[in-house]
């Protein structure tokens, strides 16, 4: 590699600051949804600094933005870098549109240090990673990669009962750019970690080689409905009981497979919650992460096994219905090789990682080489109005971004 070449810190944390306002909240954070008049706001910003730095902007038919600056030559596929504008409700500042502004600020860098790249370089911003206004998550990403049909995708509705598609035409972003013949020479998009193992490990950058596979359950106990005060404890077919050993027992199989599992429950539900009644119905979520296939398998056959017993002992009925399930993945070994010469020629501290959240680069990954660069966050926290980075680790991340770039971008 040639001498290494850093980004301008200054103006990076400017516009960190200057997105942060576009629907910043009172506690710090960020709450700019998908597809809303401030996403509009925050895209409209992007478009801009894109044009002033001579980079030309194509909208494909999601709302997918990319901004490229030029090659030496064109016709060589070009490297694609950036995440997503979108927030949580009351999320955090840094989550995605840290990944877009260290893209753009790799393209202001080498305008400024006069440094041409053999292929060209197409900054991205996706539509809708976070799934929080309209479900599921990654939508602009997975129509891209072909994992999702268009028409879906469009189809998707708010809890008002607005369409994606409705939502790109108002605020103008239902592009006619055609991508069918796009390919993609490699693609690294830069995020901030979103759990604490770079910082509780004293890591400065998180080399991500895969992220973790996903298996998602809705389960439903039924019992009888009775009176409170007039059904003795022993003859009570209780499904919120069978709910509550289910979460102890869901968390108990996320521990046996630590350190690499996890296993939530999030979202409950009795029916008829009525506070002398009790329940004849409890319905609850389950998730599990898992890097490796067979560890989820573990995991699967666990759930069903604690769930029969559970109704067996409690004398319930009970359904498990399993409603997502994705495959662990494993980034493209070239790009997390580029990525680790770079950050070992820096000199920052690094360790390698697995996603454990969901990324629109674990979607990329399926139609290109892909890899992903994290810096730590203060506690791990994020989508939370609490989330933060210290400025070197922002600079840090930005610069391994760009020498990752200029790697992979000679012909």
């Amino acid at each position: 590699m040639n001498d290494n070449i850093y980004i301008n810190s200054k103006r990076l944390q400017k516009w960190i600051r200057d997105f942060a306002k576009i629907g910043g909240t009172p506690k710090g954070g960020v709450h700019r949804l998908t597809l809303t008049d401030l996403d509009k706001q925050a895209r409209d910003l992007f478009v801009e600094l894109a044009e002033e730095a001579g980079c030309s902007i194509k909208i494909d038919s999601m709302g997918n933005i990319f901004a490229r600056r030029s090659g030496e030559d064109n016709t060589l596929n070009p490297i694609l870098i950036g995440s997503h504008i979108d927030s949580q409700p009351l999320g955090g500042k840094y989550d995605g549109i840290y990944g877009v502004l260290a893209a753009l600020e790799v393209i202001y860098s080498l305008n400024d240090h006069k440094i041409k790249t053999d292929r060209p370089i197409d900054v991205v911003s996706w539509t809708n990673e976070e799934g929080a206004r309209f479900a599921p998550a990654m939508i602009g990403s997975a129509i891209f990669s072909r994992l999702m049909p268009v028409n879906e995708g469009w189809a998707c509705k708010d809890a008002s009962g607005k369409t994606i598609r409705d939502e790109l035409t108002r605020i103008g972003y239902a592009g006619k750019d055609n991508f069918s013949q796009y390919k993609i020479h490699a693609s690294l998009e830069l995020h901030i970690e979103q759990g604490p193992i770079l910082e509780n490990n004293n890591k400065l950058i998180g080399i991500v080689t895969g992220a973790v596979g996903q298996k998602w359950y809705d389960i439903e106990f039924t019992g009888v409905a009775s009176h409170a005060g007039t059904t003795p404890m022993e003859v009570r077919q209780d499904a919120l009981l069978g709910l509550a050993e289910a979460v102890i027992r869901v968390n108990q199989i996320g521990k046996e497979e630590m350190p690499e599992g996890r296993a939530t429950v999030g979202m409950v539900k009795t029916i008829p919650n009525s506070r002398n009644v009790i329940s004849n119905k409890a319905c609850l979520s389950v998730e599990f992460r898992h890097p490796s296939e067979r560890g989820l398998d573990r995991m699967n056959q666990k759930l069903s096994v604690k769930i029969k017993e559970i109704a067996e002992e409690l004398n319930l009925k009970y359904s498990i219905n399993q409603i997502l399930s994705f495959p662990p993945i494993h980034f493209s070994d070239t790009c997390i090789e580029t990525v680790r010469q770079v950050t070992h020629h820096l000199k920052y501290s690094c360790r390698e990682i697995v996603s454990g959240a969901g990324h629109d680069s674990c979607n990329i990954s399926k139609i290109a080489p892909t890899s992903m660069i994290f810096i730590p966050c203060i506690k791990g926290i994020s989508h939370n109005e609490e989330e933060e980075i210290k400025p070197e680790w922002m600079s840090a991340g930005a610069n391994v971004l760009l020498n990752s770039v200029i790697k992979l971008a000679t012909k």
